[in-house]
């Protein structure tokens, strides 16, 4: 499959007017596309705290239960660098648009699949095999979708507007979170005593009208203008994925630990307090939906607003201000969880995502700049999505075990804390390329070897 040389042509000499027209496109789809896949991804985070346990895993007792639920939603995270290696390559290879409509059918097909998938009483042994089978789908079709969107706002995008154009795919994450949780909401109205039978599992068949509608979208944008020279210079990398591993070792890394204090709270945040506050609190399920909508609510607003932020101040000021806060927010998070007291929980749920949005806002286009074009879905794709393997993934675990080992939340409350000064330490040293002309590959070259990282390309 190879990028029609007439659309790279037509992308690269597009008009003000076409532009324009095109870089809207292009936010939509991305928009659009990450909320679908983010729905799909939540879907299951949320079904795995409230619903799996005793659906496919009903010999076990409740600590246990809940383990291996999550443990099937880690699952999900550790197939991520795999999807960003497979569809990493593809899209520095044939282009954003076409691998970001793998990406989605992958994602929406594994979804519906889940939706229709018996119970352990049923097929036995088999239940939690196909459960995990599904959630690895679901894990390689997300792992390849971020950085594909993410481009194809950004590379459309103003430059000098870059955090703020690289975040809006990001708010596809409380546009998913807000989708999921509010459909498992309505149903468990809707459906009474009959959701852990069949209740839950229409948000799940609903992913195929959802995935209608993004193809729809984005099958009707062209290829960034970015990329478009790329092809036509015939830059394209034959092996993007081992030449970015080779060149850019250390932003891979640094950016997956940037991700740290990100990343494992947000699924603290939104997944494990949902069992949390129901199990150890006492609270309703509903009780804990509904706050979790309100704090995707007001993620709506903020991701964009710390976007535009790092274009005036710095994004890695913005993101080192996000990660020290959300060290110091979850003391008061957890005593007002643990307060019993419903609008002090309420407050605290709702206002937990500010900390963690102020980095996911300007974190798309600190991360994504790190790399030179023709490698920067690949490279890109495996910093932003190693991080799955060592923070979101693990997360929900380690919580669980922490809290069934000391009895206290405060053991969490260190966990977070020892995120926040991964993230601390990893942001100081990620290089700083937000000046840097991103459609200049020459530039990232030239400021690798006078920092002496790399030698000269002898082609």
């Amino acid at each position: 499959m190879v990028l029609d040389p007439n659309e790279a042509r037509a992308a690269r000499e597009a008009d003000a007017a076409e532009r324009r027209r095109q870089v809207r496109r292009a936010v939509a789809a991305s928009v659009v596309g990450t909320s679908i896949e983010w729905y799909d991804f939540f879907l299951y985070g949320t079904a795995a705290a409230l619903v799996f346990p005793k659906l496919f895993f009903p010999e076990s007792s409740s600590y246990v239960g809940v383990l291996e639920s999550f443990a099937t939603y880690a699952v999900g995270f550790a197939a991520r660098p795999v999807g960003a290696a497979i569809f990493g390559h593809w899209g520095d290879r044939i282009g954003r648009k076409a691998t970001l409509i793998a990406t989605l059918l992958a994602m929406g097909l594994a979804t519906a699949v889940i939706g229709i998938l018996p119970g352990a009483s049923t097929i036995g042994f088999w239940a939690p095999v196909l459960l995990v089978l599904m959630r690895i789908f679901q894990g390689i079709g997300v792992g390849g979708e971020w950085s594909g969107s993410v481009l194809l706002s950004m590379e459309w995008g103003e430059q000098r507007r870059r955090g703020f154009m690289a975040s809006w795919p990001q708010i596809g994450v409380p546009i998913g979170l807000m989708l999921s949780t509010g459909m498992l909401r309505l149903f468990s109205t809707v459906s009474g005593a009959g959701f852990d039978s069949w209740g839950w599992r229409v948000p799940f068949l609903a992913s195929l009208v959802l995935v209608a509608i993004g193809l729809y979208i984005r099958l009707r944008i062209l290829e960034t203008p970015l990329f478009a020279e790329v092809i036509v210079q015939k830059k394209v990398e034959a092996a993007p994925v081992m030449e970015v591993v080779r060149r850019y070792p250390k932003e891979i890394i640094l950016s997956a630990f940037v991700r740290v204090s990100e990343q494992a709270p947000f699924y603290l945040f939104t997944s494990f307090v949902l069992a949390y506050v129901t199990s150890e609190v006492g609270f309703s399920e509903n009780f804990a939906l509904d706050a979790v909508l309100g704090a995707a609510g007001l993620s709506l607003f903020v991701v964009p607003l710390s976007g535009h932020l790092s274009d005036r101040i710095g994004r890695k000021r913005v993101y080192m201000l996000g990660s020290a806060l959300t060290g110091a927010w979850i003391f008061p998070y957890f005593l007002g969880l643990n307060s019993g007291i419903a609008a002090w929980a309420a407050l605290v749920i709702v206002l937990s995502l500010i900390p963690h949005d102020l980095q996911y806002g300007p974190q798309a286009a600190l991360i994504a700049e790190s790399f030179a074009t023709r490698l920067r879905y690949s490279g890109a794709g495996l910093g932003y999505q190693l991080a799955s393997v060592i923070a979101g993934g693990p997360a929900p675990l380690i919580a669980t075990y922490l809290l069934h080992t000391f009895g206290t939340a405060w053991a969490i409350a260190g966990y977070v804390v020892l995120c926040s000064l991964v993230t601390l330490g990893a942001c100081v040293l990620l290089p700083d390329r937000s000046h840097i002309d991103i459609a200049d590959d020459l530039a990232y070259e030239n400021e690798a070897i006078v920092r002496g990282e790399a030698r000269p390309a002898t082609s």
